[in-house]
């Protein structure tokens, strides 16, 4: 029988697997904690990365749910694989580690671009994108996830060579430092490197610190644990990774600019980011019709928004409209057309995104198109989420007006949600109407009716209708799809609502609108009703969801 807590025979190495002590240029104590500040460091850049690829999925793909849930499921099974490989570089553990953080610095570092340079010149919403970048998405969660994954044997390895300590001590000081690392790089992402320096440089730059981290810990701390020729090796693989990571991030500019042409087209005027959303204004000058992206969707075309903006008003305008309220609307369409019709005395728009209506107030483009509406004294606009403000709304309104993203864009969910359309009954007066943009009834006709059957369980008596002629030739809602390829969407969807049945009705003595007839509207909204998926859908609520097509 073996005595476990016999000393080990002279020469071997000890029981957990440490080849021996490591000649360090410090002293133990020291080279300890600079192992942990590695491991720190790296932790922070690993938590970078994932949540740079699901922000940009996100952003790219839609539906953040999902594609967080790829990234994250793909990512840690991908960290147990690579910790099962690290294993066999344990004998040569620092020139492994070194390796693994160049890899990691550059994948790492340039998936973002890769991303983002897929998306612009592959198509866009179509073609490759559909399919090609779903893949190149999960291949950069399940490289990255394998590099991650191979740090923490790696690095068990080499705080063991620094000083032998039982191996339950040393896994809680490594997990320790990963743990406290990882929280300081989830909140650097939203809070400094989104906001100061973008999708793409953020994860350059922290590509750079990862490299320079990896780097310096191998060879200045385990440096005589490397051959001469794998020492220079190592250093000209960092400095290459440094120079094409710091290359990229010096014309990231360039490159956003080429990428953006390629998607919007040669006549961007307008590209910034706000603290919500991109923002991106495209034509509007020498003839060409004016488009407002928002997260890479179009929010509106100048080709066709008049359509979309009268068959989203006029109709709910029918009845007593003194006081109105706009929910989104930042563009000021909404407000114009609200505008055209006589009573009117104060409309409310609440929005979000206050840079949204900046751009509606000084663009010389758009403030034409909205007839300078927000110069209106009745117009008072109100920064805020739409679905917190409805929760302490000081007042009643007679016309409530919902000019939101489509209901399937994950951040929209809850303001298509029951709760939601509560709230606004709320704030309905008794004879008030609430009109509400469902998204495209021919592309998804799923979501269009369970905005409908989500509005009658909170209490409302609806009217679905529609209206085509959809023709802007970009993507607006969640599935990216363009103008003339299959599954784009070809019409805008409406429901009216009251507390009481409303009649689907042009006002009589309202401003003559110069797309809709009255005939029209009753022929679509009877088109519409051939259109119903089923007859008992349950409604969409906070904690559960249903515009998943």
């Amino acid at each position: 029988m073996i005595d476990p807590h016999a000393p080990a025979p002279p020469g071997a190495p000890p029981s957990w697997g440490v080849q021996g002590q490591a000649r360090l240029p410090v002293r133990p104590g020291i080279g300890r904690f600079l192992v942990l500040a590695g491991v720190f460091v790296c932790a922070a850049c690993g938590l970078v990365y994932e949540l740079e690829l699901v922000a940009l999925a996100s952003y790219l793909i839609g539906d953040s749910v999902t594609q967080a849930s790829v990234v994250l499921s793909v990512m840690v099974f991908a960290m147990g694989i690579g910790s099962l490989a690290a294993k066999r570089l344990r004998p040569r553990a620092a020139a492994g580690f070194g390796a693994v953080e160049a890899a990691l610095a550059l994948i790492g570092g340039c998936s973002a671009m890769a991303l983002y340079a897929v998306f612009a010149w592959t198509g866009g919403w179509g073609g490759l994108w559909a399919d090609g970048c779903r893949y190149l998405l999960v291949a950069f969660s399940l490289a990255i996830g394998l590099l991650i994954g191979a740090e923490v044997p790696l690095l068990m390895e080499l705080i063991q060579r620094i000083r032998r300590q039982d191996p339950g001590g040393a896994v809680a000081d490594l997990f320790a430092a990963d743990y406290v690392g990882a929280l300081v790089g989830g909140l650097a992402f939203p809070f400094l490197l989104l906001p100061m320096f973008g999708q793409l440089t953020g994860a350059l730059l922290t590509g750079m610190v990862n490299a320079v981290a990896g780097g310096a810990l191998v060879l200045g701390l385990f440096r005589r644990d490397l051959t001469r020729r794998a020492r220079w090796t190592l250093l000209v693989v960092n400095v290459t990774v440094l120079g094409l990571l710091a290359s990229a991030a010096a014309l990231v500019d360039d490159f956003e600019r080429a990428a953006r042409h390629a998607v919007y087209g040669a006549d961007v005027r307008v590209a910034l980011r706000t603290g919500v959303q991109e923002v991106v204004l495209t034509g509007g000058t020498h003839g060409r019709p004016l488009h407002l992206f928002l997260d890479g969707r179009l929010r509106f075309s100048g080709r066709d928004e008049k359509r979309y903006h009268e068959a989203l008003v006029h109709p709910a305008m029918n009845g007593p409209h003194a006081r109105v309220l706009i929910l989104g609307g930042g563009d000021g369409l909404a407000a114009r057309e609200v505008l055209r019709h006589p009573g009117v005395r104060s409309v409310d728009v609440v929005e979000l995104d206050s840079q949204v209506v900046r751009l509606a107030r000084s663009d010389p483009a758009l403030s034409a198109l909205n007839r300078h509406a927000y110069d209106d004294p009745r117009v008072h606009v109100v920064t805020a989420d739409a679905f917190r403000w409805l929760r302490s709304a000081p007042s009643t309104y007679d016309v409530v007006i919902s000019d939101l993203p489509d209901p399937g864009i994950t951040a929209s969910t809850k303001l298509y949600s029951q709760e939601f359309y509560g709230l606004a009954r709320r704030v309905l007066a008794p004879d008030g109407r609430l009109v509400v943009h469902a998204g495209p009834v021919s592309a998804r006709p799923r979501a269009f009716w369970t905005v409908d059957a989500t509005m009658r369980a909170a209490g409302l008596r609806t009217t679905p209708y529609r209206v085509s002629g959809r023709n802007s030739g970009f993507a607006a809602g969640p599935d990216r799809a363009r103008g003339g390829e299959p599954g784009a969407p070809g019409d805008w969807g409406f429901v009216l609502a009251g507390r009481t049945a409303v009649p689907l009705r042009l006002p009589s003595d309202g401003p003559r609108p110069r797309t809709l007839t009255q005939a029209g509207l009753t022929a679509d909204a009877r088109a519409v009703r051939r259109t119903r998926v089923g007859r008992d859908l349950p409604p969409s609520e906070l904690v559960h969801p249903r515009y998943a097509d």
